[in-house]
């Protein structure tokens, strides 16, 4: 630390610095305190020079530094055994998430509902432990209570008390969804305009369908009972709001339940729904196309009447942005490398059932490319299944055996002794028709680069959906009660929300501005810690610029040489604040 003294035309300004690390590299110079002017310190300090005041400050600083060092040499013995049963390895990275928990108001929210029940464990840790071990080591409600034993705070209540929590959760549902929507809103930008919507299922390891387990069809192709979560996310990629419904729900009546529930509890009322094909009944149109809403939504071109399809896929009338010319698709040269950078498109509107929408219809060759390459793969894998006619029996919209035909008659049209398999060309050759082709629906009056700049982002939520599945191992799901099943898909939306948040806060302070879910995830699970017998904390973990991230994000440190237990216990306090 020094003295830094700034001067200008009839003061000085007297500050001590030090020079730290930078992330990534170098260093740089902070201000430690700023003492103010000579005035300020003259009015202060009566008689004395405002430069020897600012010596004494920094020596007192320096003295206090001095006094917080500890240098800790434990004995140690290669001849004396390690105590059985004496924990020394401890998991910290979930000190980071529990900063945002806090941030978030969880505890006060727990101690709220504690009011209106009778019982004698600590809800906010509970729900605490089960969302960060969501996180970090995903499993059943047992397994997660075992993980839970490592951390830096081990759980002091009972397994039997989880499922207990997880009771008032369910009961609490509505109530916790609303609170941590208002609390987030202090943390991190929501861009609550723009709503994507989405549902997917979730397998159980069970035979019987019973009561919301029940049989569908699984997005993984599990012949498994169902649970089907309804998920809403902002504009900004954070989870809004969530539903859970039985496995053999249609799907297109998921949407309105929970967008009612979003529009009473969280005042919510002028914003746009984005969905998928599969979402976008009429009924759900309608329902946002009143009151200061909008939907954009997927447009299945197979499934649009056939002068409405015809048009779309004519290749006259092509318009580009920023230009008024129209195009030919016919005359596009698809071996020109800048083509592969255009986005063609033709808007109509109109007007069935009593809604008037535009229909937009895009085109690229490098979305024909990608098309392309996915039905060669599965025309691949459909020559593979000709191979073993028993895997055929079954045809879903998206298998490779859709296109292959059987034909169990004879060209005379008796029975024959064997069905014949082989690939149906015909149907090869109409669904390339459509490669290239993409189209949305919506009521809005933007632009057709506008909207679909809005539809594009619904990237997004299959994300969020894959994170839930792939990283916090949401299925398959082992619990029975339907109250507790609620809770437990209201613990990986938490999980979610408290990541992402986490996620978007340390992604600032990243070098590369690049940060993978996986890459952070994995970055939290390193952070481990050796305790010794002189009461000291070692890091057992190495010294990263995500590390480096993670502690100028969230406002603290455990990345000295050694922490004593006195220090950890600020660090523990800091993180509930």
């Amino acid at each position: 630390m020094r003295i830094s003294v700034i001067k200008s035309k009839n003061r000085k300004f007297y500050r001590i610095i030090d020079t730290v690390p930078k992330i990534g590299g170098g260093y740089k110079t902070v201000t430690i305190e700023n003492l103010g002017s000579n005035l300020v310190l003259e009015e202060k300090f009566p008689g004395r020079d405002p430069l020897e005041v600012t010596k004494e400050r920094l020596a007192e600083l320096e003295r206090i530094k001095a006094e917080s060092e500890h240098v800790l040499l434990p004995k140690l013995s290669s001849a004396k055994r390690i105590p059985s049963g004496k924990q020394v390895a401890f998991q910290g990275g979930y000190l980071f998430l529990q900063k945002i928990y806090s941030q978030l108001g969880l505890q006060k929210l727990c101690k709220e509902i504690a009011k209106d029940y009778k019982f004698d464990f600590d809800l906010s840790e509970i729900l605490s432990c089960l969302l960060y071990t969501r996180i970090l080591e995903p499993g059943s409600k047992r397994s997660s209570f075992e993980a839970a034993k490592s951390y830096l705070e081990p759980p002091d209540f009972e397994l039997h008390d989880v499922y207990r929590a997880l009771e008032v959760l369910a009961k609490e549902n509505d109530r916790i969804q609303a609170w941590v929507y208002k609390e987030s809103k202090k943390l991190v930008i929501r861009n609550d305009k723009i709503l994507f919507y989405d549902l997917t299922n979730y397998f159980f390891e069970i035979e019987e369908a019973d009561g919301i387990k029940q049989y569908g069809v699984s997005k993984e192709n599990r012949p498994n009972p169902l649970v089907q979560m309804g998920l809403f996310l902002d504009g900004s990629g954070f989870p809004l709001a969530f539903s859970i419904h039985p496995g053999n729900t249609n799907e297109q009546t998921t949407l309105k339940p929970l967008e009612k529930k979003i529009l009473k509890d969280f005042e919510l009322s002028d914003f746009i729904v984005c969905t998928d094909a599969g979402l976008s009944s009429t009924e759900n149109r309608l329902f946002n196309n009143r009151a200061g809403r909008a939907f954009v939504t997927t447009q299945s071109l197979k499934k649009l009447k056939a002068h409405l399809r015809s048009w779309a896929l004519d290749p006259e009338g092509w318009e580009l942005t920023n230009s008024r010319k129209k195009y030919s698709l016919a005359e596009i040269d698809e071996e020109d490398p800048k083509e592969l950078e255009n986005t063609y498109y033709k808007t109509r509107w109109i007007k069935e059932n009593g809604l008037e929408q535009k229909l937009i219809v895009s085109f690229s060759l490098k979305y024909k490319d990608y098309q392309r390459s996915i039905r060669e793969a599965q025309l691949v894998r459909a020559e593979q299944k000709l191979q073993k006619p028993s895997s055929l029996k079954k045809k879903r919209p998206n298998d490779p055996a859709r296109f292959i035909q059987d034909y169990p008659l004879t060209a005379e049209g008796e029975l024959a002794e064997r069905t014949i398999y082989e690939l149906d060309l015909e149907k090869v050759e109409q669904e390339a028709r459509f490669d290239g082709f993409y189209a949305v629906c919506t009521n809005l009056e933007a632009t057709p680069s506008e909207i679909l700049a809005v539809n594009k982002q619904r990237w997004q939520i299959e994300e969020a959906f894959r994170t839930l599945k792939s990283e916090f191992k949401a299925r398959p799901v082992y619990l029975q009660r339907e109250d507790r099943i609620l809770a437990h898909f209201m613990t990986c939306f938490l999980a979610l929300l408290i990541f992402k948040i986490l996620k978007a806060k340390v992604e600032k302070y990243v070098p590369s501005r690049k940060l993978t879910t996986g890459k952070l995830r994995d970055g939290l699970l390193s952070m481990n810690f050796h305790y010794m017998e002189a009461g000291a904390y070692i890091p057992n973990y190495t010294r990263t610029d995500l590390t480096d991230a993670l502690h100028e994000a969230m406002g603290f440190r455990t990345d000295f040489e050694v922490l004593t237990a006195q220090e950890m216990k600020k660090i523990f306090s800091f993180t509930k604040k």
